[in-house]
């Protein structure tokens, strides 16, 4: 699918998340600085289990109430509280750090609360029959952008400036730039009320897909979440000795990886999606048993590089498979019920993570290993069923 025939919204919101892509950093900036600030792998995953503890009821909720109001509104929202959030980041300093540092991330999460909308406003704004091309895209804008801003930003933070007090600065930064996207939104993304979201004739609720789709979030989200972003941190900067700069270098490498996986994944057959999914699934298990094996820094970062092509490969088609069961009038609140199913599944999972980080730096890597090797499984088994083939005609 080429750039010119993409309608003018779907660009307006892909430019969106090309914008805010930079400001990423910030999940790799907040962990590295509790670590350097005095914090073990442990405690930071337990800090993290106790924020989660408050967001699940609250996806649901919002979300419902979603139905009815526009998801314009939440997009701005999330904006507001990331802003909010980054700037408490940047001010925590001196005995009141703690208090800062639980209150910023409490009001991250609760934007988080509200990220089921982003994939309510894709499910209505992308054009419906070109789903798994207009994708592609969708991942390749914003991979671009940190591609070219995380090195830069890495190295500044790694070698120039390295250091707590020059994270708390970029907390700062990132956090009034949440002023310049939610402008952004207000002025160039198209409201999305009630009067937008009407399912097409023909469609029908397919129940025993929809709970096929719920065990493949269970084990793809234990697989992710066992083995999240403060492992890989502990590991390069506490195990490796290395800078906030290497970590960057694995992202950017991840996501030269993601915009090849783009390309790749457009040329898949139609009807295809289960395999593709089922053999990206593959490429993520090899990339955690490599992990598991405490590689060397250019190793992890070849693999983590793997990994990310591996997961742009599958996705186009498992958003298109999971917005095909959906019912556009309910959208967000279907996306937010698989988000509170998600964040449920997750709970005590930077808990367990950490538990297991400290025992050895990438034990968490075996645990996903096995998860990922049963998700892929999964889909060649419904691919051989063809139940795919059968959604997507």
């Amino acid at each position: 699918m080429r750039w010119s025939e993409i309608p003018k919204d779907a660009k307006a919101y892909m430019l969106y998340h090309t914008l805010i892509a930079p400001g990423l950093i910030v999940w790799i900036l907040f962990p590295l600085y509790l670590m350097e600030t005095g914090y073990s792998i442990l405690e930071v995953g337990a800090f993290f289990t106790a924020v989660n503890i408050i967001a699940i009821p609250l996806t649901y909720l919002f979300g419902r109430l979603f139905n009815r109001w526009d998801i314009k509104k939440g997009l701005i929202a999330i904006d507001v509280l990331d802003g909010i959030a980054y700037v408490l980041y940047g001010l925590a300093k001196g005995a009141i750090a703690p208090i800062m540092l639980f209150a910023g991330r409490t009001i991250e999460k609760l934007s988080t609360v509200l990220y089921p909308l982003y994939r309510a406003y894709e499910q209505v704004i992308y054009p419906e029959d070109k789903y798994e091309e207009i994708f592609a895209w969708h991942l390749r804008l914003p991979e671009i952008s940190r591609l070219i801003t995380f090195p830069i930003m890495g190295y500044i933070l790694g070698y120039v400036y390295p250091g707590p007090e020059s994270y708390r600065w970029a907390f700062l930064l990132f956090g009034l730039f949440s002023a310049v996207t939610v402008a952004y939104i207000w002025r160039f993304l198209p409201s999305v009320g009630r009067e937008e979201r009407i399912t097409p004739e023909g469609f029908t609720f397919k129940a025993g897909e929809f709970k096929l789709l719920l065990a493949f979030e269970a084990l793809l989200t234990l697989a992710w979440s066992l083995a999240p972003e403060i492992v890989l941190i502990n590991y390069v900067v506490f195990v490796l000795h290395k800078t906030v700069f290497e970590v960057t270098l694995i992202a950017c490498a991840s996501s030269l990886a993601s915009i090849i996986g783009t390309y790749a994944s457009e040329r898949v057959p139609k009807g295809k999606g289960f395999q593709a999914i089922g053999a990206g699934m593959l490429i993520n298990a090899f990339y955690a048993l490599v992990m598991a094996l405490s590689p060397p820094f250019w190793l992890a970062l070849l693999v983590y590089a793997v990994g990310d092509f591996g997961s742009t490969f599958w996705f186009p088609f498992y958003r298109s498979w999971m917005f095909k069961l959906i019912p556009k009038e309910k959208a967000s609140e279907f996306h937010s019920a698989i988000s509170s199913y998600r964040k449920l599944l997750a709970l005590f999972t930077p808990f367990v993570a950490g538990a297991l980080a400290s025992l050895h730096p990438t034990l968490p890597y075996a645990v996903s290993f096995g998860l990922f090797l049963l998700a892929g499984a999964m889909f060649w088994w419904l691919a051989r069923k063809g139940i795919y083939s059968r959604t997507a005609s």
